[in-house]
């Protein structure tokens, strides 16, 4: 028999350590060439690593949420053949290397893991009793897990999820199968619950706070909040979508915005900039990548448009569209979470009035969309209805002076309350 490391591998340019985020594998386990084994987490982008070859996992070199260096080992796998045997070509360096029967030299960390025992079958535990799951939720699972239920014809919203924020593993779709598909137990009355959580912050979780953290222990924030008349260009987005063409994307606010800011960042280009403090530099951007802060399932993510000062509106909504599915479906790449100029945070559905939008740093502006609704407004005669908008906008005052931040947001509102100016060349 034969033995492989597979090590973590270079998921990115400059990136050398990654966070483990999900096994989907334990020791005994069975794997086949090509099947996943992990799920690592750089940048806010996850990456799956495979395994190159087929065999039983003997040893984990680390647990969801540390974090590992790259080409440290991550999984050693039983293989067949001869100790000694060649590695097959097909295996990439830099995920693997065969062993031979000397111990693999790890980390101290890792060296103080017991050996790989073989194991015994444990007891099967009594079951719990099961609690009501909250059938409105919607259930956070890997795309693994999503596809076994799946294929099983389980709903994951009956299966309690043991992960980061219930996050549902495999090793909870397993147990939920043995069991059987038992009725749920019936809701009675009120009860006094007692029990307290402890959820461990790892992967999306923990890289938002760090993100939130570092924005607002570095950054003085100044916020600024204006109402903007959005009935002209709501009236013009409504002419647009009936006239678009089937493969056009369907237009909402935000491709009006990024045009906006376009046209406006032209004329304040201190605004489109990042600022590296510790070097006392601040970096002003001809390029216009525009990141859309957007909610997913897992948490907050910023996908960037990029060159939005090169893209028409049906462009910039179609490039909106497809990094916000990559984004909801957790498969956008690195490249597509990072180099953000300047940034569009919008809870426009929810509603709210205000808000108080966080930099995206090293960034020195972002803008903050709320919802429209329709006011009375007095148009020196009478109130007649008008659809309004709050802009609510953050900038770094170290880069930024207060009059500059209001001559921005000014020049947005003439720009959204008057849209054809948005499509004027020049």
């Amino acid at each position: 028999m034969g033995e492989f490391i597979i090590k973590m591998p270079d998921v990115g340019e400059g990136v050398a350590e990654a966070e483990l985020v999900e096994w989907h594998v334990k020791p005994g386990d069975p794997v086949r060439e090509d099947m996943v084994l992990a799920a690592v987490m750089t940048d806010k982008a996850t990456v799956e690593i495979p395994s190159p070859v087929t065999g039983k996992v003997l040893w984990l070199g680390a647990e969801v949420g540390d974090t590992v260096a790259v080409k440290a080992p991550l999984v050693r796998i039983e293989t067949a053949g001869e100790a000694g045997e060649a590695a097959p070509d097909s295996i990439p360096e830099a995920l693997a290397e065969q062993v031979l029967d000397e111990p693999v030299a790890v980390s101290s960390r890792l060296e103080a893991k017991a050996p790989p025992q073989p194991e015994k079958p444990a007891p099967k535990p009594a079951p719990a009793p099961r609690e009501a799951p909250d059938l409105s939720a919607k259930p956070l699972a890997s795309p693994a897990v999503r596809l076994r239920a799946r294929e099983s014809g389980i709903d994951l919203r009956q299966v309690a999820g043991t992960g980061p924020a219930g996050r549902i593993t495999h090793e909870d779709l397993d147990l939920f199968i043995s069991r059987g598909a038992e009725p749920l137990p019936a809701q009675t009355g009120l009860v006094r619950k007692t029990a307290v959580e402890e959820v461990r912050m790892i992967g999306l979780r923990r890289r938002i706070a760090e993100k939130m953290s570092l924005s607002t222990s570095r950054i003085p924030h100044i916020t600024y909040v204006e109402e903007v008349d959005m009935t002209a260009l709501e009236d013009l987005r409504a002419t647009m979508n009936r006239d678009r063409k089937p493969e056009q994307a369907k237009l909402t606010i935000l491709p009006f915005l990024m045009r906006a800011l376009v046209k406006t960042v032209a004329e304040q280009p201190g605004v489109n900039a990042t600022f590296d403090d510790h070097a006392g530099v601040i970096h002003r951007h001809a390029a216009v990548h525009i990141g859309i802060a957007t909610q997913t399932p897992a948490g907050l993510t910023v996908p960037v448009v990029r060159h939005a000062e090169a893209r028409g509106i049906w462009d910039c909504a179609a490039e909106l569209n497809r990094l916000a599915d990559a984004a909801r479906t957790g498969t956008a790449t690195r490249d597509e979470l990072t180099g953000s100029t300047i940034t569009i945070s919008s809870l426009g559905a929810i509603g709210g009035i205000a808000s108080t939008p966080v930099i995206n740093h090293p960034e020195v502006a972002i803008v903050g969309v709320n919802k429209i609704a329709v006011r009375p407004v007095w148009d020196g005669a009478q109130f007649v209805p008008r659809k309004i908008m709050n802009l609510s906008s953050s900038f770094d005052h170290r880069v930024i002076d207060g009059w500059d931040a209001a001559v921005f947001v000014q020049r947005l509102k003439t720009l959204l309350e008057t849209p054809a100016l948005i499509f004027v060349e020049g």
